[in-house]
């Protein structure tokens, strides 16, 4: 049976200044203007972009309800070819171009930085619409938005451990960390302060040093994934998790801000039959976007913004205090939260 169309709003244009194809896809405005970050990636096909802005936007949807904020999902991928170099005139060029998009759509799509970007690129994107969020904070902005989202998950995985294993006291516990970027190599050194063992790994070589910092083993991706740890950590891109794949894990539990973790919703199932705790990702990273929103939409205190972060701990605790699929539970969170009446989408 196909699968029903439940966006609201796609945008599919080509860059006026950069040539490069754009994609916005709006998932809802239900409960607000729909919130999610800019992906810049190369891809194969343009059409890869476009299938990852239809699932980022939706999980953008999901992490928005399911945090409580009163605003639904988006998300932009500017879809790079392959082998196509993005020099500093290129680059300035198509946030121009996405900035123009933003603006056309009025306030019902807000955007900040994901894959591929920064706060610095958010500062060229206001130069176009006035909804570009996470700007650097000299610029009035929230700043980089990985810390917060580092913070969160910190906040989740010790609501893991208290529930896996009776305390959420990191010190001792081993971890494997795969993903050494802004929100991995950050999240590496929170674990670290708390005294934990880490086995990290990358596909970027260059991160070998900040493992070494820390005293972590580096080791390749396959080993990480397959380490016999506590927890594994993915902090990288998504699709990690199927049916196939998950057979080979050898941790109790799985908490990382990686999106799109599972291939599909029934790996979530399979990953609960087997005993391992799966933290639902879009739980797991919404520390971002809880911060950005609050300090710059609400126009909340820093420290207002820094503890609603860390209820993300709160949320997972009581999502897997259900004893049902986590999955299932918080789906069913972000559900409750949004109004059934959704308009059926259209396609621009």
């Amino acid at each position: 049976m196909p699968q029903q169309f439940e966006h609201e709003q796609v945008i599919i244009r080509t860059g006026a200044r950069s040539g490069l194809p754009i994609v916005i896809a709006i998932h809802s405005t239900v409960l607000g203007q729909a919130l999610g970050g800019l992906r810049l990636k190369h891809y194969a096909d343009w059409r890869d972009g476009l299938t990852d802005a239809l699932r980022l936007s939706l999980a953008m949807s999901d992490k928005c309800a399911a945090a409580g904020l009163p605003n639904g999902g988006g998300k932009t991928v500017v879809a790079v070819p392959e082998g196509r170099l993005v020099d500093a005139a290129l680059r300035r060029a198509l946030l121009l171009d996405v900035g123009d998009a933003v603006a056309d759509l009025d306030g019902r799509y807000g955007i900040g930085p994901d894959v591929g970007t920064g706060p610095v690129d958010m500062d060229t994107i206001a130069e176009r619409t006035e909804h570009a969020f996470c700007r650097p904070v000299e610029h009035g902005g929230s700043g980089d938005s990985s810390v917060n989202t580092a913070q969160g998950v910190l906040a989740a995985i010790r609501a893991v451990a208290a529930h896996r294993f009776g305390s959420p006291d990191l010190a001792g516990r081993r971890f494997a960390l795969l993903g050494l970027g802004h929100v991995g190599g950050d999240l590496a050194r929170r674990l670290t302060g708390e005294g934990a063992g880490l086995v990290v790994a990358d596909v970027d070589d260059g991160r070998k040093a900040l493992a070494a910092e820390l005293g972590a083993a580096w080791v390749s991706p396959d080993e990480a994934f397959r380490a016999e740890v506590d927890i594994l950590v993915p902090a990288a891109l998504g699709g990690l998790f199927t049916a196939e794949t998950i057979a080979d894990l050898r941790c109790a539990a799985v908490c990382g801000p990686a999106n799109n973790q599972l291939d599909e919703p029934s790996t979530a199932d399979r990953l609960h039959e087997r005993g391992i705790v799966w933290a639902p990702d879009f739980v797991v990273s919404a520390g971002g976007v809880i911060y950005a929103a609050a300090v710059e939409i609400r126009h909340e205190p820093a420290e207002t913004a820094k503890a609603l972060v860390d209820g993300i701990g709160d949320t997972i605790a009581a999502i897997l205090s259900t004893g049902q699929p986590p999955l299932r539970a918080a789906l069913r969170l972000a559900h409750a939260r949004r109004r059934a009446d959704q308009m059926p989408g259209q396609v621009e």
